[in-house]
């Protein structure tokens, strides 16, 4: 059986066939699934491995023990040296991996590599290159220009002409679980006359959809939307968290720096392509303006992903991600269209994604309208985060089965300042 990514403008691979392991069947975990991640045991070195069901099957065991041609790249410490391995390589492992989830006859092979995925610790599934932040969402754009320039248009005059998005930074995106320590920097409210210095007041989240690239590409040499699936190796549940009062400080006339950079948290479950191929949907319109040559592109583009946002407990907004102006394959053009090159690691987030209601909302700066609105959490009142906050963003997609695929939830919880 054969698969292919789920890329756009094409139906993606039949339906797979059913499993044999004890509780994955009708899942969001099932074999139309099949995220990788990197996982450890105490003692024991990391190394890759996929879900299935409440189950991690460890690759580099099975894999060595089926004389699988590319065992080696299992027996790592990331999912980098397998995503650098390219489509054709993907296709393979997963349809060698179904195989041996589906075929009665591989369980005894099978089963001694699967371990419960609470018995194990997920670790970060793969070393971040570059990352890069957009602003995707044109609700988000939209309800950020109306609270901050409340007398002009709510998009600038360029939003509608190119994704817009910043360069962060690699070193802080860490994997769900890991706690976050509110950061310090300048702030300055409207009525003072000089900044000062401490911790943030108005601590935020960014629910956001994150991209992996797995084949690089050269420097000089722009990836057209039409190649989106040859070098995107994954899709990944992201947390950009944001502290308003140091971004709107230091955000003008450059943009985003301390009030970004300080922690951005991601799942421990990489998402490929191929599980998404019943997920692609169409985008919203693009006619007016119509985009350049660069960023057009042919068939469904969108993906149909709901999200969940929970601040201690309760579900306070589910963002839809198939409202969103751009899609991931034009973000992945406008990024190298001026020759800058891709390698393996390479994250870019789609930016806070929000929908048409108060409860779609991706972020709490919105969901609080700028703090002057609170909403509902947990019995009282809330805008910002608070110390000891836990925020779990939970994502869903049409599985190729008929049901829901359960993407990587990304859990963060929130620490004093030192």
């Amino acid at each position: 059986m054969t698969t292919t990514p789920g890329t756009p403008g094409t139906p993606g691979a039949p339906a797979p066939r059913t499993t044999w392991v004890d509780g994955a069947a009708g899942s969001g975990f099932d074999v139309d699934h099949l995220p990788y991640g990197v996982f450890a045991r105490s003692g024991e070195r990391p190394r890759v491995a996929v879900r299935i069901g409440d189950q991690v099957l460890d690759l580099s065991v099975v894999a060595a023990a089926d004389m699988v041609d590319t065992h080696a790249l299992f027996d790592q410490p990331t999912l980098n040296p397998f995503m650098a391995a390219g489509p054709a390589v993907w296709d393979s492992v997963r349809a060698w991996v179904t195989g041996l989830l589906t075929d009665e006859t591989e369980r005894d092979l099978v089963e001694p590599a699967l371990a419960p995925v609470d018995s194990v610790t997920m670790l970060m599934p793969f070393e971040v290159g570059d990352y890069v932040d957009f602003y995707a969402s044109e609700h988000h754009a939209s309800n950020v220009g109306r609270m901050f320039r409340p007398d002009s248009e709510p998009l600038l005059p360029n939003w509608k002409n190119l994704p817009v998005g910043y360069h962060g930074r690699s070193g802080t995106v860490v994997v769900s679980g890991t706690d976050v320590v509110r950061p310090c920097g300048q702030r300055k409210a409207p009525a003072d006359d000089l900044p000062t210095y401490g911790p943030s007041q108005r601590l935020d989240i960014e629910a956001e959809l994150g991209f992996v690239v797995g084949v690089p590409s050269a420097m000089g040499e722009r990836v057209a939307t039409a190649d989106f699936a040859r070098h995107t190796f994954g899709v990944v549940g992201l947390n950009d968290w944001s502290a308003r009062d140091i971004q709107a400080w230091e955000y003008v006339p450059l943009g985003p720096f301390l009030g970004k950079s300080f922690a951005t948290t991601v799942s421990a479950w990489v998402t490929p392509l191929a599980a998404l191929s019943a997920a692609w949907t169409e985008l919203p319109g693009q006619d007016d303006p119509p985009v350049l040559d660069y960023l057009e592109v042919d068939g469904p583009a969108g993906l149909d992903i709901d999200i969940e946002v929970v601040l201690d407990g309760e579900v306070v907004a589910r963002p839809p991600y198939r409202t969103m102006y751009w899609s991931p394959a034009q973000m992945l053009a406008h990024t190298t269209v001026n020759g800058a090159s891709l390698r393996t690691g390479d994250l870019w987030g789609s930016g806070t994604v929000s929908g048409t209601e108060r409860d779609q909302r991706g972020s709490l700066l919105e969901l609080s309208w700028g703090g002057k609105e609170p909403f509902t959490a947990a019995g009282r009142e809330r805008t910002f985060l608070e110390d000891g906050d836990e925020v779990t963003l939970r994502y869903s997609a049409p599985g190729a089965l008929g049901g829901r695929i359960t993407l990587g939830e990304v859990t963060g919880r929130v620490l004093p300042a030192r």
